[in-house]
């Protein structure tokens, strides 16, 4: 069995840190997946027969690295869902991007359409059928002279919407090979890393915080001061 990194567990949730380049569940790719990882652990930890039940509350993209958190009972996973539409459940998010953005803090607000054939995602007029609205506010935590290094606080989670929305003002995100910005960073990891998840326990009704840093030794992050975040 793949080893899980576990950061909390308990009855009703699990918050795991899900590594850069493996998908969150499965693909068209077959690759082993974030959540077929989980239920692998918790089938093992637990000595389940059959099927283990994980409700996946959220995704991160592919090549995203980051927190998570998973459901181990379907009313978990129901009331952390009914979260994200309430906005209780909160994520942030590191990046490092290419450029420095013109505004130093600023909310984002734009309506993206994706292409399925593609996997792509742009930036389209709000009538557009089938945008959908997609909202952000970043911080310039530190400039390099050709990077920079943004917190990223996530209002909607639409597909790719963090790196097609700092795309669409020039800066797009380190090591994106989709978006435009490898051209600095050929064969490095995309820069982008959910570092901090905030929720209510959907049992205990605890307010819960978890935070996990991208690996400091790699570029682009050793580029920086990730104790600026911490």
């Amino acid at each position: 069995m793949d080893e899980l990194n576990v950061v909390y567990e308990d009855n009703h949730i699990i918050v795991v840190i899900k590594p850069q380049n493996i998908p969150t569940q499965e693909d068209e790719s077959h690759d082993k997946d974030l959540l077929t990882m989980v239920k692998e652990y918790i089938k093992v930890k637990e000595n389940k027969p059959g099927n283990v039940f994980v409700g996946l509350v959220h995704r991160l993209d592919r090549p995203t690295g980051g927190i998570m958190v998973f459901a181990k009972t379907s009313k978990a996973a129901s009331r952390l869902t009914q979260e994200m539409h309430t906005g209780d459940f909160k994520k942030r998010y590191l990046t490092v991007v290419v450029g420095k953005p013109r505004e130093k803090r600023a909310k984002l607000v734009n309506y993206l359409l994706k292409n399925a054939r593609t996997n792509t995602v742009q930036v389209v007029p709000e009538l557009t059928t089938n945008a959908k609205r997609a909202e952000l506010d970043y911080i310039v935590l530190d400039e390099k002279e050709k990077v920079s290094l943004l917190d990223v606080n996530l209002a909607t989670g639409r597909s790719h919407q963090i790196r097609v929305q700092l795309k669409n003002i020039g800066c797009p995100v380190y090591g994106d090979v989709k978006y435009g910005g490898d051209k600095l960073a050929k064969g490095h990891n995309l820069a982008l890393w959910a570092y901090e998840l905030k929720f209510v326990h959907p049992t205990t009704k605890e307010n819960m915080t978890f935070k996990c840093y991208p690996p400091e030794d790699i570029t682009p992050w050793n580029v920086f001061n990730l104790d600026i975040v911490k």
